[in-house]
């Protein structure tokens, strides 16, 4: 299958990260490898760090990104580990920026086999890295209790259909497992009204959704990550996220807003205790959002927002 990768907020990306020619730039979640060319083609004696926990992502990317590959190092490895990594195996503590990109990408979508679509039929797998030995997907739904399956799907979907959804689940899998996309797609829609499956424009996006931040921990040390990545930026070094929904982008607005602040003692305190410093600015106070255009064009992009902060 061919791997269509279409960038999100590509300029809008690319000017947030202000690249210096000669500067060292990380992109955390490289994908398709879109941003990362883009990157790297305005490097000029710079060098790319791009990282990727999925092996197909990678691979893809580096016959993207072929025609820069002197100027770009590939590294599979979970972008959480990208500052031991950095620090440890290249000896880099100090970055012009970075970029981290927590959308799914492309390839993983569009890929049957993958699992973490409800529009292409395909086993229930939903791991990024496929050789990590962690829960899949199918196994989750098979397994997982009423009580804790509801839990995940309301924790990490914020899905109103959360208990209905659990217990037709629980009673499914009673008479046959649950081994496809499909299959927990029909389950999903038919726990719920049949207006907002018509009005959702994709009732079980927000199942999917937990199910995949829960077998990835995708908000598992986030804040940690982001605070570590910050302190390695140089000053003027830029920093952007793209987000995709609600409860990554909480995690990333406390971050910058912590980083951003000066005095973060109660209000009530007459003189200031704590000690705390800004160490970077916000560049965009409210979060950017794609284009009427773009998200005509790419749909993936319509609940995408990007923060971008700058180290002082």
């Amino acid at each position: 299958m061919e791997f269509k990768h279409i960038p999100v907020m590509l300029r809008e990306v690319i000017d947030g990260l202000d690249i210096k020619t000669n500067g060292i730039y990380v992109d955390c979640t490289v994908g398709g490898g879109g941003h990362s060319l883009e990157i790297a083609k305005r490097l000029k004696g710079g060098h790319l760090f791009a990282f990727d926990r999925d092996a197909d992502a990678i691979a893809k990317s580096e016959k993207t990104l072929k025609d820069v590959k002197d100027r770009v190092t590939f590294v599979k490895a979970n972008y959480k580990q990208a500052p031991q990594i950095l620090k440890e195996k290249f000896d880099t503590f100090k970055i012009d920026g970075f970029l981290v990109d927590l959308g799914v990408s492309s390839y993983q979508i569009d890929e049957g086999d993958r699992g973490f679509s409800f529009v292409h039929d395909g086993p229930l797998d939903m791991r990024m890295d496929r050789e990590e030995n962690v829960l899949t997907a199918k196994e989750i739904v098979n397994t997982f209790s009423y009580e804790k399956l509801a839990n995940v799907f309301k924790t990490y979907g914020e899905e109103e259909f959360s208990s209905s959804i659990a217990k037709n689940i629980v009673k499914e899998r009673e008479n046959n497992p649950i081994e496809t996309t499909f299959q927990l797609r029909d389950i999903i829609e038919k726990s719920m009204p049949k207006k907002v499956v018509y009005s959702r424009g994709g009732a079980s996006k927000k199942v999917f959704q937990a199910l995949r931040i829960y077998i990835n921990r995708e908000l598992d040390g986030l804040d940690i990550f982001l605070q570590e990545m910050i302190e390695m930026l140089k000053s003027k070094g830029r920093a952007c996220v793209l987000t995709f929904h609600s409860l990554e982008d909480r995690i990333i607005k406390n971050v910058f807003k912590l980083d951003s602040t000066d005095c973060i003692c109660p209000p009530k305190t007459p003189v200031c205790i704590c000690g705390h410093k800004a160490s970077v600015k916000l560049v965009n106070r409210k979060p950017i959002v794609a284009s009427e255009e773009e998200q005509k064009e790419n749909s993936r992009s319509t609940s995408a927002k990007l923060r971008i902060v700058e180290k002082l």
